[in-house]
């Protein structure tokens, strides 16, 4: 699966990152852990009623009881306000029993995400929102970070690739997946730029594309990025989710691109369950780390 990122030629089909495989490999070294540990790690997850939300909570659920890490869930109706979601967090906050907090999204209307952020306990954060985990991921010091930003780093380590001074471009600047990306690159020396909608508006989206050594796609937006841009031997890795027809797709249209690339991310199976091992590995690390603080 190794490789050069700059050795392949338009023409010949990418090497497909199997996030299901690659997940399996997670789960051993997970499991490797857990077994090290004096008692079992808790993970607490928030979830809203919307079908996307039921699915990712079902999914961590499995894959929890699957390596031995208990759950604890709470489902919200959408009509949940500020203070009713506040409330669960301070309780699970005050619960020793819990070590590890997640929180879906999208969230009820009229309930803030970044206060819902500060609201947990940075130590209980796995997802590295905390306002205090994010200035220590600015500063290369997070010991845990975003589960899908890690995610993301940990497909492209698979490729073999040398990462430094490399073009990385990254669409999308949300602060769970594109922010968190783009200081992750940054750490390997990648020369790495972020574009988002304005990047679009201003027409200047294809020719950032079309230099990436490494792109990684967080808009949303169906097929965004079109296969004819992809630079030859490129590392491509989708986070996109959306459902178009009744089928689930990414935002590079990955049929086209796969021609191009040297390797590419399929959606679904690429970089979902990969995201949901990291869930796993930061609620074991989050344990880790309550231990020492006591």
């Amino acid at each position: 699966m190794r490789g050069d990122v700059s050795a392949k030629s338009a023409g010949t089909r990418a090497v497909i990152l199997d996030g299901k495989a690659i997940a399996g490999r997670l789960a051993q070294e997970i499991s490797r852990d857990i077994a090290a540990l004096r008692s079992t790690p808790m993970l607490a997850i928030l979830s809203f009623a919307t079908p996307a939300s039921e699915v990712y909570r079902k999914a961590q659920r499995e894959q929890a009881q699957a390596l031995g890490i208990q759950t604890r869930e709470h489902a919200c109706p959408m009509s949940a306000t500020q203070a009713d979601v506040e409330r669960i967090i301070q309780g699970w906050n005050a619960d020793a029993a819990i070590h590890g907090m997640f929180v879906h999204q999208p969230m009820p209307p009229g309930v803030d995400p970044q206060r819902i952020s500060a609201a947990i306990d940075p130590r209980k954060d796995i997802e590295g929102i905390h306002p205090q985990n994010s200035a220590r991921r600015f500063f290369a010091k997070a010991r845990i970070g975003s589960c899908t930003a890690l995610a993301v780093m940990r497909l492209i380590e698979e490729t073999g690739a040398a990462l430094e001074g490399k073009d990385a471009v990254v669409v999308g600047h949300s602060e769970i997946v594109g922010r968190p990306v783009s200081m992750l690159l940054l750490d390997k020396l990648a020369t790495t730029t972020v574009c988002h909608v304005g990047t679009d508006k201003a027409g200047r989206l294809e020719e950032h594309v079309r230099r990436a050594d490494i792109l990684v796609v967080a808009a949303g937006r169906p097929q965004l990025i079109k296969g004819a841009w992809i630079k030859p031997g490129a590392i491509v890795i989708d986070v996109g989710i959306n459902v178009v027809g009744g089928r689930v797709v990414g935002d590079v249209e990955f049929e086209a691109a796969k021609t191009r690339a040297g390797f590419i991310t399929p959606v679904p199976g690429g970089v979902g369950p990969v995201t949901v091992m990291m869930v796993m590995k930061n609620t074991v690390e989050a344990f880790k780390l309550q231990q020492v603080v006591g």
